[in-house]
């Protein structure tokens, strides 16, 4: 199945099965994605992917405390893919790796996430998205995963091959957007991002999909947009330290790179913000998706916020990010895809692509199909 030219894959049953069928159906994809993350690195740090996937090691122990079964599924996609389990480890731990200064650097996320609450969606939905910015030179290893998993929410995630978490909604009605955040805080290891995510997803409720995030020693910082069909969300901006949180504002929640919420005490006194694009992409999503709450129904206030996040200030860096042809291809950002994801019916959209270019599609699945609960 495809949704355009963006891959559908669907697992089930225990952890180490599901991880097999995930590499199993996705091989191709997850050596793309290999090949992509080692020309990067290579780029970045002089390393090896042989030293990166020595180097990811670190992430084993916390990872198999915090979520023994999703070290199990990463063990059975690679198995599934015939790789290595530090090769899918380091695809997980990617964001963490970029942040480790022995690795060298590469720039953190970027993304534009939002909710809209009944009282700002026009139409009495609930909706939750984003703009997902990411190195083009991945595109093509972006694929759409749905995980049924008995005795736990089946859940829908977009993700890049061999990942098992990033953003997603789950058939108890809560969806996750998420977005890179920048500082270093020390140099204890912690859990990686991915895991962190999926666990949120992996909640049949909101407390618990908050405590994955509260109680959780995350290895960087993140900022983590959570939203329930019921008319509620929340912005966290979670750190190895401290956690902040904000509201939304007349039914209205947009959060991207940069603190919104609090400044955390070890960045105060230095802090800069890491995309600066960000300072802009904020306020003109605020901008046109308030123009939401005056839909008349679901069809217009879906384009509304489509045409929102389509946004071009500041182009190429903008809401909608287009790669930069001044940079060298491996450095080239693009928003990889949009997603909408409408809590009230279920609906999970998606733009394959720069979504001034791309019309949002649903996929084949809906959110409250097949509950295993």
């Amino acid at each position: 199945m495809s949704l355009t030219s963006l891959p559908l894959v669907e697992i089930s049953g225990a952890p180490r099965e599901r991880g097999r069928q995930y590499g199993e159906q996705t091989r191709e994809l997850i050596e793309r994605a290999l090949a992509y993350y080692a020309e990067a690195f290579a780029h970045s740090s002089g390393l090896t992917w042989e030293q990166v996937t020595q180097r990811a090691g670190r992430w084993v122990a916390p990872s198999r405390a915090f979520a023994p079964e999703l070290v199990e599924e990463m063990e059975g996609i690679a198995e599934g893919a015939g790789l290595s389990f530090l090769d899918i480890l380091a695809l997980n731990a990617r964001g963490e790796i970029i942040y480790d200064s022995t690795f060298g650097s590469m720039e953190p996320d970027g993304c534009t996430s939002f909710a809209l609450l009944p009282e700002a969606s026009g139409d009495g939905h609930v909706y939750a998205g984003q703009n997902w910015d990411w190195r083009n030179g991945v595109a093509d290893t972006v694929m759409v995963l749905r995980v049924v998993q008995p005795g736990r929410p089946t859940v829908i995630m977009h993700v890049e091959a061999g990942q098992v978490g990033r953003q997603g909604a789950n058939s108890a009605g809560i969806a996750l957007n998420a977005n890179g955040l920048g500082g270093r805080f020390d140099d204890s290891v912690g859990v990686p991002q991915t895991l962190v995510r999926r666990r949120v997803l992996d909640s049949d409720n909101l407390n618990a999909a908050l405590e994955a995030l509260t109680k959780s020693r995350a290895h960087i910082a993140s900022n983590a947009l959570v939203t329930h069909r019921d008319g509620f969300a929340i912005d966290l901006e979670t750190t190895p330290g401290a956690v902040g949180w904000m509201y939304p504002a007349e039914g209205l929640l947009v959060h991207g790179n940069h603190y919104q919420a609090f400044m955390p005490p070890q960045l105060a006194a230095t802090y800069r913000p890491g995309s600066a694009d960000s300072l802009y992409r904020v306020p003109r999503a605020e901008a046109g998706l308030r123009a939401v709450r005056h839909a008349s129904g679901r069809d217009e206030a879906r384009k509304l916020i489509h045409t929102a996040m389509s946004d071009h200030l500041g182009h190429p860096e903008s809401l909608c990010t287009h790669p930069d042809e001044g940079q060298p291809a491996v450095k080239r950002w693009a928003t990889l895809l949009s997603s909408c994801v409408d809590l009230t019916t279920g609906d999970y959209l998606i733009a394959a692509g720069t979504p001034c270019d791309h019309e949002y599609e649903r996929v084949p699945w809906n959110l409250y199909d097949g509950d295993t609960l």
